[in-house]
């Protein structure tokens, strides 16, 4: 028997009994828009994570530091296979060979100090932190109050909403008032000096160190924020006062990696304690991190959170997945009981096509047509059905969402290939449903068939 007499038999035969073909189509449907609608909750937080993390700045980032500073970033530094006798300095000129590194886009110092606002006059300690250019990007400054620094180089604050509260009771009027940052400067000591003051001590031996001078600055309020971003880009710490960092690195202001390099004698070029390396691709990081070890740095990624949010992520679908089969389970039951049924009713039929000359394998293959009819337009039902029901969660979540006061979020995604999938499990499951029917079908005597009433 010809394809195209097959498939014109099995849609007639399926019109025939149309109410109860209906009915088990559905049921198709029902399971696969079940199966469809918990995957694409599954791929969809899992993309909200993903963009969230990575638009923070985590996924994209190197956290380099010297190797005297093993420890760093709440964590253990991972040391490289050889220790250099003599640690190299994290300075400017290692900086600059970090940015001629293949796939890096931006190498920027971690700045973060402890310091004096002033506001209205009244002195507020709090920590300020430099904050780079690229930072513009975070979803932490979606929805601030106000705007996002002007210019890299602009003399602009952005607080955190914590900060503003103690400054005003009403911390969004802020924007647009100055404040005064109070911090010391770090100033090389003349050489000149240095003599005088080895002389002055007797011991004849030239002082390397360096002087800190108080100073002040005046920075103008442009945004106020909801949470703490400077965590995504550094991990030391929250700051509560927000800066370019390019103008943190202007202010020249004392650090803890100079008050160490003071206690060991090193003082000649001022140096880094830690640098952050952005790299184009998340892929590229292994043999940005790789290349930094071998210049003599202590070098790590969030390579490793991101295979375990993978990892996660694919157990929460392979469990979705599963509770989702189960009403298609039901479903392939519900074919099989049509497809029994329609041998019972049509062994008249079955007869007279073996006794035309139909062989035991065009009967079971137009069983197979049927089931398979069933489920092709069962999967392409169910995808409408679970898509639908992905953007209904996602609407009413959102509406919660605006009601608390936050920005909406897409949480079901149904990409292309899960589309496919389930359609492609739903005709699988229906053929499979409809072996049994069509090898009784195929096993029927003509001769009986015929004689059936």
């Amino acid at each position: 028997m010809k394809a195209g007499d097959m498939a014109e038999l099995a849609m007639r035969n399926l019109r025939e009994a149309l109410l109860r073909n209906s009915l088990t189509t559905l049921g198709v449907g029902v399971g696969i828009a079940s199966l469809v609608a918990m995957l694409s909750l599954g791929v969809g937080l899992q993309e909200l994570a993903t963009k969230r993390l990575t638009r923070s700045g985590l996924f994209d980032s190197v956290f380099v530091a010297p190797r005297t500073n093993i420890r760093g970033f709440g964590r253990a530094f991972r040391e490289g296979p050889e220790k250099p006798e003599e640690p190299r300095a994290l300075d400017e000129d290692a900086r600059q060979q970090i940015t001629r590194l293949a796939n890096v886009i931006e190498v920027y110092p971690q700045i973060r100090f402890l310091s004096e606002v002033r506001y209205l006059g009244n002195p507020y300690t709090t920590v300020v932190a430099g904050i780079p250019e690229s930072a513009r990007a975070n979803d932490a400054y979606e929805g601030m109050t106000g705007t996002f620094f002007s210019g890299s180089s602009a003399d602009e604050a952005i607080l955190q909403i914590e900060f503003a509260k103690e400054l005003s009771d009403q911390p969004k009027t802020l924007v647009g008032k100055d404040v005064v940052l109070r911090y010391m400067e770090r100033q090389a000591i003349p050489a000149q000096a240095r003599a005088d003051t080895a002389k002055a001590d007797d011991t004849g031996v030239l002082s390397s160190g360096f002087s800190l001078v108080p100073r002040e600055k005046s920075f103008r309020i442009v945004g106020v924020i909801e949470t703490d971003p400077a965590v995504g880009f550094g991990g030391f710490g929250g700051g509560r006062l927000l800066i370019p960092n390019e103008v943190a690195e202007h202010l020249r202001i004392a650090q803890m990696n100079d008050l160490r390099g003071l206690m060991s004698g090193n003082t000649r070029k001022p140096g880094y304690g830690s640098l952050t390396v952005r790299v184009k691709n998340p892929r590229d990081i292994t043999n940005v991190e790789n290349a930094i070890k071998q210049m003599g740095f202590s070098a790590f990624s969030l390579l490793d959170a991101t295979r375990n949010l993978r990892l996660v992520f694919t157990v929460f679908d392979l469990l979705l997945g599963i509770f989702g089969s189960l009403a298609l389970a039901v479903a392939s039951l519900g074919i099989i009981n049509t497809l029994v049924m329609a041998i019972l009713e049509r062994r008249r039929e079955i007869g007279i096509l073996k006794a035309l000359g139909a062989a035991d394998r065009d009967v079971s293959q137009l069983f197979f047509a049927e089931a398979g009819a069933m489920g092709v337009t069962g999967g392409i039902l169910g995808i409408a059905i679970g898509w639908l029901i992905g953007r209904a969660i996602t609407l009413g979540t959102n509406i919660y969402l605006s009601r608390q006061g936050l920005n909406a979020v897409r949480i079901s995604s149904v990409p292309w290939w899960l589309a496919l999938s389930a359609l492609g499990f739903a005709i699988v499951v229906s053929l499979a449903a409809g072996i049994y029917p069509a090898s009784r079908a195929a096993r029927l005597n003509p001769v009986d068939a015929l004689r059936y009433e």
